[in-house]
């Protein structure tokens, strides 16, 4: 943290600002799209595309002609486009260095529009973080910034988008923590919050300030039964989202080897698309209202299963060829129905108490991030009362897809190309030690004045030893003048070469053939600092100094000892102990004779 972030901070508001009205545009292009294609008039009214009957041929012919032009733009515009949008946010930061082609800001929020106006069932976020992200780096991009500053704007960006779009800002905080920052520092953390606070202040006048999803209370005290109901239901929504995200890379490797080029898939997930919405018209395009309906407990036993049977096949299955669209809104829905069929079973809460607890179990399991979807249901719906059960189903969900899958639906898609990709975040080990604490005491020094020769005897005395099975083996040793001092420092390569050099060739003393003015550590530096310095000045051992004098060495301290910061820490890991012996428990409970 540095003064720097006061103006990314400034930036990230003004990003903010950005990114909801972008946010606010592409729900009008995605409504404005929909009633041309289903209604064929001109409006910017959000609609379904089931909200009325239409042709069997429209259904069916709607996505595959919106898949044609979506490929046709991946194809021709930008490859960028394809994909729902976080995976490709992800791969930007990781691999990309946060640098985003302005094409892919206009091209991304189109194609999505087209692809989930005409049917697609996907949601918007993906895009629109995708999208929000790209103006971030744009902006990032025009000014002189560091890579991870650049990382911060984009993500501030799709931060902004995401509370525009759902108007749920905590929960698009933690979003960008926990899938896109890849770490928890200030410097990115106040920006990123900064932005999702100004999108949010902005879109109550821009888009509105309620909940998207409201609802009265639905969780009353619960009794035992129903909180271990609620672990059921989190881990039936982790086998859903489990499902789901084999169904997406399933699909994905099954168009991949289909013998046309990759601009034709999205036409053939149109027809995917399209034969579902045939089977059930509302599980075509975003479906909020559907959701709703789910929320508020009164959908009928064949939309539960429709949408739960065929949204969760041609959302997974279509995505797979690579149309633009987001995961977040189709697992909101299919999460959701998962509940509303189980409340047919489950004891009676409230309306719509089941289906708003598989829903966050869903999202825990289907993107690994479990804090996000206990807040995004929360923020949907401003059921505050419902915070601790859907904790407890959001976490056994998130526990079952962690154990049966290695990687979730967002960071797949990155591993493939080849990046080993962690989303584990923990203290670094090299944090908690500090050199003083594996620093090597004693250690082998000579004299400035020392005349060469002398220096060299004892030299090969000592590596004499080590190849006897005795000494250290050391490879740095510091150069002392008459009190003591560092002035220096020689490496056992300097010192095998001058042994080896004819006499007349030698420097007469020590200090003429050292190194001056040597990197030196602190003992209360921290293993870390330790390992960074290694790693600017390319060195592998140094000398460790007093703080309070900065001449006396009192110690030596090596790569290998900034590896015991990571053996401890393995110990820890992998060593199982007992610490304390039953009987000794008994015999402190005996009374004393």
């Amino acid at each position: 943290m540095s003064p720097r972030t006061i103006p990314i901070v400034l930036l990230a508001c003004g990003i903010g600002v950005i990114g909801t009205y972008v946010a606010a545009a592409l729900l009008a292009l995605i409504a404005g799209i929909t009633n041309a294609v289903f209604f064929q008039r001109l409006s910017l009214v959000p609609v379904s595309p089931a909200s009325e009957p239409h042709s069997a041929w429209l259904i069916l012919l709607a996505p595959i002609v919106g898949g044609l032009v979506v490929g046709a733009m991946a194809r021709f515009g930008s490859e960028a486009i394809r994909g729902h949008g976080m995976p490709e946010a992800i791969d930007t930061i990781l691999r990309g260095g946060s640098v985003v082609r302005p094409r892919v800001a206009i091209l991304k929020p189109l194609s999505a529009a087209i692809s989930i106006g005409t049917g697609g069932p996907f949601g918007a976020e993906g895009p629109i973080i995708m999208t929000g992200g790209a103006f971030g780096s744009i902006c990032a991009q025009l000014l002189e910034l560091t890579a991870d500053e650049r990382k911060t704007l984009l993500v501030a960006g799709a931060a902004a988008g995401m509370t525009a779009t759902f108007n749920a800002p905590f929960a698009s905080i933690l979003l960008a923590v926990e899938l896109l920052l890849f770490e928890w520092r200030p410097r990115s953390f106040l920006p990123v919050s900064a932005a999702a606070a100004v999108a949010a202040i902005l879109r109550a006048h821009v888009l509105g300030g309620d909940a998207l999803f409201p609802v009265a209370a639905l969780a009353p005290t619960l009794s035992g039964v129903e909180y271990g109901l609620c672990i059921a239901a989190g881990c039936t929504g982790g086998i859903l989202a489990i499902v789901a995200t084999r169904l997406v890379y399933l699909s994905e490797d099954a168009f991949k080897r289909l013998p046309i080029h990759w601009a034709w898939w999205p036409a053939l997930g149109g027809v995917i698309i399209g034969v579902g919405g045939l089977v059930e018209p509302r599980a075509l395009g975003v479906g909020y209202d559907v959701i709703a309906t789910f929320l508020r407990g009164n959908a009928e036993l064949s939309l539960i299963v429709g949408i739960l049977v065929v949204k969760t096949l041609i959302w997974s299955l279509s995505l797979g060829s690579g149309t633009s669209g987001g995961v977040l809104a189709p697992v909101f829905m299919i999460g959701a129905a998962l509940g509303a069929l189980e409340a047919r079973v489950f004891p009676a809460v409230a309306p719509g108490f089941w289906s708003l607890i598989s829903l966050a179990a869903t999202m825990g399991g289907v993107m690994r991030s479990p804090l996000t979807g206990v807040i995004f249901a929360l923020e949907l719906t401003h059921d505050w009362t419902a915070l601790l059960p859907l904790t407890i189903a959001s976490s056994a969900a998130y526990g079952l897809s962690v154990l049966a899958l290695k990687r979730s639906v967002l960071t797949e898609k990155v591993a493939r190309k080849g990046f080993h990709l962690t989303r584990e975040y923990s203290v670094d080990p090299l944090e908690s030690l500090l050199v003083g604490d594996v620093m090597t005491p004693s250690f082998t020094a000579f004299r400035a004045k020392a005349p060469l020769g002398e220096a060299l005897v004892r030299f090969v005395s000592e590596l004499g030893a080590v190849t006897r099975g005795g000494g250290r083996g050391e490879r740095l040793f510091p150069v002392l003048d008459d009190a003591g001092g560092l002035v220096g420092v020689v490496t056992r390569t300097q010192l095998v070469l001058a042994a080896l050099a004819p006499e007349l060739e030698r420097p007469p003393t020590m200090s003429d053939l050292g190194l001056k003015q040597p990197q030196v550590c602190h003992p209360d530096m921290t293993l870390r600092e330790a390992a960074h310095l290694f790693a600017e000045r390319g060195i592998t051992r140094a000398p460790v100094v007093a703080e309070d004098d900065p001449q006396r060495v009192v110690g030596m301290v090596s790569l290998a000892d900034l590896l015991e910061g990571r053996l401890r820490d393995l110990h820890e890991e992998r060593i199982s102990e007992r610490m304390i012996d039953l009987r000794e428990l008994v015999r402190l409970g005996r009374p004393r004779r």
